[in-house]
């Protein structure tokens, strides 16, 4: 007498995504309303003639401090400039600034980490050293030094914002690379031959991208509190360029009088760093569920 066993049918590609997809909506109920909020706070950055039609720049005294209803939606500021406006517009310097200070933080972490983890030696030992210092010095403290040196202005803060983030990705690809190193696939090609920034690029970071892009939009986050604070100091652009840092220190002498002056445009900036954690949290969870 035989027994046979049944055995489970190998899932398609198709349905291993949405599987993935179900699974992430169960953990993160929000994530779709985070991607809307970075969606459309992307769209304000690249096409803010579309969603405003006052001129963020031209005030009109006798409307000064209105108060939010359907001809001004975040009602105006003390010139008469519509908020609503200024931060779509604002929008376009804040998500810039943030998107080359991640990306600058990102470069230069990827190829401290990948030097430090896969040379090793004294390199290792000197670049951590370093990592471990800056680390050791908060981040919006030492973009406030770094802008002292570099001068004011937007590009100057994202700069500075960025090269305060190095060592956070430096870390992560030092550990990515530590634990892929010496994983057989990374021993076959290198005793085949293959080249070190081939193995680098072709293997390593292959399999270490996923981590460090849920850093990335971690950092995102973070950098958009770090820009904004620095404009908010006033080390970003001058007025009356909107900025949302520089919307909310506008607005904090008319707190009593215009609570909309600082609260709407502090909604703003802080749906768009919910919503990139919200992406990053997914991101790391998306990790999990594929190991």
């Amino acid at each position: 007498m035989s027994l046979s066993v049944a055995m489970p049918y190998p899932r398609s590609p198709g349905a291993v995504r949405w599987h993935t997809a179900w699974c992430l909506l169960r953990k993160r109920p929000l994530l779709p309303l985070g991607l809307a909020v970075l969606l459309l706070a992307l769209a304000w950055a690249l096409w803010p003639g579309l969603f405003s039609h006052y001129d963020p720049l031209l005030g009109q005294p006798a409307q000064a401090l209105q108060p939010p209803g359907a001809g001004h939606w975040f009602g105006t500021d003390h010139l008469g400039r519509d908020l609503y406006s200024r931060a779509v517009h604002g929008a376009a310097l804040s998500l810039q600034a943030t998107a080359l200070a991640v990306l600058i933080a990102l470069l230069l972490g990827i190829v401290l980490g990948v030097v430090a983890g896969y040379f090793g030696g004294w390199l290792d030992a000197v670049l951590m050293r370093v990592v471990e210092v800056l680390m050791a010095i908060p981040s919006l403290l030492l973009a406030m030094a770094i802008i002292t040196v570099l001068g004011f202005g937007t590009l100057n803060i994202a700069l500075a914002v960025g090269l305060s983030s190095v060592a956070t990705f430096a870390r992560l690809v030092r550990g990515e690379v530590l634990r892929w190193r010496t994983c057989l696939f990374v021993e076959a090609a290198r005793v085949s031959g293959v080249g070190p920034w081939r193995i680098i690029y072709g293997h390593i970071l292959a399999h270490a991208a996923g981590p460090v892009l849920a850093l990335a939009a971690l950092e995102f986050g973070a950098a958009v509190l770090s820009v904004s604070a620095l404009s908010f100091l006033g080390f970003g652009a001058p007025p009356p360029q909107p900025e949302w840092g520089l919307l909310i220190s506008e607005g904090r002498n008319y707190m009593v009088a215009a609570w909309w002056y600082t609260s709407l445009p502090g909604l703003v900036l802080a749906a768009v760093v919910l919503a990139a954690n919200q992406l990053a949290r997914a991101l790391q969870d998306l990790q999990g569920v594929r190991r």
